[in-house]
């Protein structure tokens, strides 16, 4: 049976109650949730929280009836009295000895947190329910009729939320500004000249929408969006710890990639990754899609401990699966009762035993007959290349096989029997050669106990069956619940937590199209996090998502059709002023490209990009040296020469360990554990990659190799073109003049330096263009390279 919201419940008294409790609270401004419970969380819960082990003087601020006991001789809450309540006197008291919080605890309250409280207080003390715990409520989502600039449900959200700050929208996006960016919301890759054209030129009353469509018909959207995936189950291929030797999972990318691309419903995308093993019919799909549960951190070191690492594994699952479906820091449950949230030890470890079955010590090295050898349970994944050969191959053989069976002769340097010899040896090569991939095949569960203080040699804590933390609500089935209960019941709206899954993913779609989600902390919707800025838009949009069948593709199109979507980016003082940090969505979000999409942004402005959708990770140019301190065994990196050189950057080879310098320039994690939302940071770094990472160079060359070959008549044309390749926009008069102004020096520089123009013509694998003058390539690859680190190239507006 699942939680039943409170509203269920409740009696006519209660809703009175209620009512009066909603007046208090709308007379006084405050509200528990986004007011009240981050100042009690930061500074109180530690010592006066759900954690039994680290409670002081028995109090709980977290929950309202110990707070307000009567039992005590001084509650810390009397409502509607401040100066007779507990709480208040502590936090107010002059004297060291009483003050609250501690001065030995490094926190102190802020006279406007003290307001805060007190007012509160003073207001009733009334407590709410933790907002991530309570399921989404339906405000309405009726399109708005004859509004000036409401034009749809979301925007009458963010509009009266806006209003109520003092706040006016935008002015709508430019359609260039808005080409642009959309392209690179759905697809990760900027749009063609000609694509920005057309858009600009379209004055039907659907052109946005059809340009929409467009773009998640693409298969470039589900590139996009296995990015933001990956990063949340923390895919690489490399197994991370000890050696970080590579590990079959690249089917599992690959996957995942379709899967968005075929718009799989993402509650089938969910079972498929937990319990794939589960299903019917032994579908390799299916199979490939429980590689989720084996592309974790492993360790392959000869003296590794197997319980040890059992538990390492699964106390890595419950981190990552908690933080990828439930916003929920259970990771801090392996140790001790969180300290914030009502989350316990005895629930870490029931969430634990629900991946009891998968075989932990397949990986590990054992000893037969004085050898070792590696255990794995695997497929061979064949290419549709792979597959067709094997086709032709096996047609043949069942020819020769006719033909002997019908005692048909036929001319040949060689007889039938050595032929199907050869074939069989084909067949086996090809396999030898396919992509392999690591599965989950369930086993017998083993018994799960807690492990006092996470510690994996005590043996001494209860024996816990599979179960869900009892805030989410509960799994009832007869006998042990299975992986593949766990995942219906994280996607059932009606029996399971359903909603509260649908509001985390939809928090998330939320930030990839404004920066940050309505929700600012994506990984963690409890205590330590950040209430929502608009939690009925938030409630709305998760109703959506259950509504529309899970539908990725419709709930990205829902967010990107909004107005709210559609506005200018440009902010000015008084909005700077008032809302800092643009919760209250007055404008839309500028931001820096993630790491991927910068390579991909340059390989396509080059004309380089190579579109082949799948496939075997590829590595792009590196460092020399950069693997020198990787070792069992000792490697040295071979960058691809040829066009998997140009391929997108969610093919990467991703090495946990040394995660590729472009990647770490641009703040890509190295997917040790799960990532909701990378930083952005600003580093001279990041600009010297752009300079001088073979990569760009050589997409320097490629973009002056595609100027220089356009049939334009002057330098400031090209230069026009250029700059309209990189940014989607022509270049004002200042900007082609210092444009301009470089060129000359470039050439200048290299009619000098002819040696120089030769070295830089020499990076990278791509031909150079014969039919130009080498001094003239080196001058504009030179210019180009100015074009590929502006800003306004790398960034989304």
């Amino acid at each position: 049976m699942r939680r039943q919201p409170l509203h269920r419940f409740v009696t006519m008294s209660a809703i009175a109650m209620m009512a009066m409790c909603g007046s208090v609270r709308a007379e006084s401004g405050i509200d528990f949730n986004r007011d009240v419970r981050p100042i009690l969380s930061t500074n109180c819960f530690h010592c006066h929280g759900p954690d039994a082990e680290s409670r002081e003087a028995d109090l709980r601020l977290d929950l309202e009836k110990h707070a307000k006991s009567i039992e005590s001789d001084a509650p810390a809450i009397v409502a509607g009295k401040p100066e007779e309540s507990g709480l208040i006197q502590r936090i107010e008291s002059t004297e060291q000895w009483e003050r609250m919080p501690p001065v030995d605890s490094g926190k102190q309250l802020t006279a406007d947190e003290i307001a805060i409280l007190r007012k509160w207080v003073a207001a009733g003390g009334e407590y709410s329910d933790a907002w991530a715990y309570v399921e989404p409520k339906d405000a309405g989502r009726s399109m708005p009729q004859d509004d000036q600039w409401k034009e749809h449900w979301i925007d009458a959200y963010v509009y009266d939320a806006m209003q109520a700050k003092g706040l006016s929208p935008s002015r709508d996006a430019d359609r260039v500004t808005l080409i642009r960016r959309v392209s690179f919301d759905l697809t990760g890759l900027p749009p063609t000249p000609a694509e920005v054209q057309a858009f600009v030129n379209d004055d039907s009353p659907d052109a946005y929408e059809s340009l929409v469509d467009r773009l998640l018909e693409s298969p470039r959207f589900g590139e996009r969006m296995a990015v933001f995936w990956l990063d949340l189950v923390r895919y690489a291929d490399t197994v991370g710890y000890h050696g970080d030797q590579n590990h079959h999972a690249s089917p599992y990318r690959d996957w995942v990639i379709n899967a968005l691309n075929d718009n799989m419903r993402f509650d089938d995308f969910t079972v498929a990754q937990l319990a794939g093993d589960f299903l019917p019919g032994d579908d390799q799909q299916n199979l490939i899609a429980s590689g989720y549960n084996r592309i974790l951190q492993t360790n392959h070191e000869g003296g590794v401990q197997v319980k040890e690492y059992t538990a390492v594994y699964a106390a890595d699952r419950v981190r990552n699966l908690s933080s990828v479906w439930m916003a929920s820091t259970m990771g801090c449950c392996q140790c001790h009762d969180h300290k914030y949230d009502p989350l316990a030890t005895k629930e870490f470890y029931a969430l634990a035993a629900f991946f009891a079955d998968i075989d932990d010590t397949h990986h590990l090295r054992y000893i037969v007959n004085r050898e070792f050898t590696l255990r794995r349970p695997e497929i061979t994944v064949l290419s549709q290349e792979e597959q067709a050969a094997i086709d032709r191959l096996e047609a043949e053989a069942e020819q020769l096989r006719q033909a002997a069976t019908n005692q048909v002769t036929t001319v040949s340097v060689e007889t039938p029997e050595q032929r199907l010899e050869e074939i069989k040896a084909e067949i086996d090569e090809i396999k030898k050669s396919a992509r392999r991939m690591m599965i989950t095949k369930h086993i017998e569960p083993r018994v799960t106990r807690v492990l006092p203080r996470g510690n994996w040699m005590d043996e001494s804590g209860e024996v816990v069956e599979p179960q869900v933390p009892a805030a989410f609500g509960e799994i009832a089935v007869e006998g042990r619940a299975t992986r593949l209960d766990l995942a219906k019941w994280l996607c059932d709206a009606e029996q399971g937590a359903g909603a509260l899954t649908a509001r985390v993913m939809v928090n998330r779609f939320w930030a990839l199209a404004f920066g940050k989600g309505l929700a600012a902390n994506l990984e963690d919707f409890g205590a330590q996090g950040e209430s929502p800025s608009h939690p009925e838009l938030l409630d709305a949009l998760a109703i959506e998502f259950v509504e529309s069948g899970w539908d990725i593709k419709h709930m990205m199109k829902t967010i990107v059709l909004s107005r709210t979507y559609r506005q200018a980016s440009a902010i000015d003082e008084q909005a700077l002023q008032t809302d800092p940090y643009n919760r209250w969505l007055a404008r839309q979000a500028r931001f820096r490209l993630p790491a991927e999409m910068i390579r991909d942004n340059a390989l396509t402005i080059s004309g380089l990009i190579v579109h082949d959708l799948g496939g075997a990770s590829i590595k792009p140019y590196q460092p020399e040296g950069h693997y020198r301190h990787l070792n069992f065994p000792k490697r040295k990196y071979h960058p691809h020469l040829d066009n998997r050189q140009w391929r997108r950057g969610v093919y990467m080879h991703w090495q946990r360990q040394f995660l590729h310098p472009m990647l770490s320039a641009f703040d890509a994690p190295n997917r040790e554990q799960c990532t909701a939302q990378r930083p952005r940071s600003n580093t001279p770094l990041a600009s010297l990659t752009l300079m001088n990472d073979p990569t760009f160079v050589e997409a320097a060359r490629g973009l002056a190799t595609r100027t220089l070959l356009m049939p334009l008549a002057s330098d400031s044309e090209r230069v026009d073109a250029a700059f309209e390749l990189a940014t989607s926009r022509s270049p004002d008069d200042g900007e082609q003049a210092t444009l301009l102004s470089c060129l000359d020096e470039y050439r200048q520089n290299y009619s000098d330096h002819r040696d120089e123009a030769e070295q830089l013509l020499a990076v990278g694998i791509a031909p150079v263009e014969g039919s130009l003058d080498r001094t003239e390539l080196a001058a504009w690859t030179a210019l180009c390279r100015v074009l590929l680190n502006l800003s306004e190239t790398n960034a989304r507006n």
